[in-house]
């Protein structure tokens, strides 16, 4: 004779059966765990360290007016890099700020504001491995549109990747899209150079934050002798956050700014200078070099590296 099971009964010997295969598979990944945990560690290892990799991050850049003339005068493009090329060379990628164009026979001076650089210079920039070169700033017309287009093209033909013309432009770091973008809110020219009308920067960075992983947004921004942001920078700085932008850097104040934890994304609102020829005053003398970690697209660690100008255009750690 067959003994019925009650509804109650069948469900307990059930999750009995269920428990029990849990506790088999449980027993199982254990015992292959602690027989193969050499081979683990040594797996997770190698995938830490090929997902790590580093941004390194300079204060402006400006090759022209008396950086050009020393240059010259020594006759070696790559005088301005010599103290800072190692360590420019040992990130995966370098991003800088430029702030004067590259002109066929730019006029050597030593004043004004109108700046230009000879085109040798690239030498200098291939020198320290520069990677990518924002121009969307409030020199890159210095020279008409047809300095802004010879830029472009000698940046692209030693390497270089120009940003700020056109957002966003995207690159690849051990498998990780990077979208790069650059924003002028100083003295914008909107048919030639991105501007950071509110609008503009939403579009471009939703754009690149659908089309990457990870999205980096440069801006040249803030009032020049400052040392700290002011409402608008913030307010951009924000903004482009919560338009997907991932990192923001910040460039053209000549002083360094402080750096500002919004919605857990890292601002760093002014590197200060790098290479320029303001030796008039300690701060104009002086910037940092942002040292960006990143864990694949994660943000992992940063630091600032002190450097100082000296002969009108050669910075070299503190």
């Amino acid at each position: 004779m067959f003994t019925k099971f009650k509804r109650g009964n069948r469900f307990a010997v059930a999750s009995l059966a269920y428990l029990s295969v849990l506790f088999l598979i449980a027993l199982i990944v254990a015992a292959f765990v602690k027989s193969n945990s050499h081979f683990k560690q040594v797996v997770l290892s190698e995938m830490q360290e090929d997902y790590t990799w580093t941004l390194l991050v300079t204060g402006d850049v400006m090759l022209g007016r008396t950086v050009n003339t020393r240059t010259i005068q020594k006759n070696d493009f790559a005088w301005a890099f010599k103290n800072t090329a190692d360590f420019l060379k040992s990130a995966d990628l370098t991003f800088i700020n430029l702030e004067s164009p590259l002109v066929e026979n730019c006029p050597q001076t030593d004043t004004g504001m109108i700046f230009c650089e000879d085109v040798r210079h690239v030498e200098g920039l291939k020198f320290a491995s520069i990677d990518i070169a924002s121009v969307a700033n409030n020199h890159s017309l210095n020279y008409g549109e047809k300095g802004l287009k010879n830029t472009k093209e000698i940046l692209q033909s030693e390497g270089v990747l120009p940003v700020g013309i056109t957002n966003p432009k995207y690159t690849k770091v051990k498998g990780i899209k990077i979208a790069l973008l650059g924003f002028d809110d100083v003295e914008c020219y909107p048919n030639y150079i991105e501007c950071a009308g509110e609008e503009n920067v939403k579009n471009d960075i939703k754009e690149a934050s659908q089309n990457s992983d990870l999205v980096i947004v440069m801006f040249s921004w803030g009032v020049e002798y400052t040392d700290s942001p002011n409402k608008r920078q913030v307010d951009l700085a924000h903004l482009a956050i919560d338009s997907g932008a991932d990192l923001i850097l910040g460039n053209h104040p000549h002083w360094i700014q402080p750096e500002e934890i919004y919605k857990g994304k890292l601002i760093k609102y002014s590197h200060g200078n790098f290479i320029f020829d303001q030796m008039w005053s300690e701060e104009t003398r002086k910037g940092v070099i942002g040292k960006y970690t990143f864990k694949g697209t994660e943000l992992e660690d940063h630091e600032y590296v002190s450097v100082k100008i000296y002969d009108y255009g050669q910075p070299a750690f503190e």
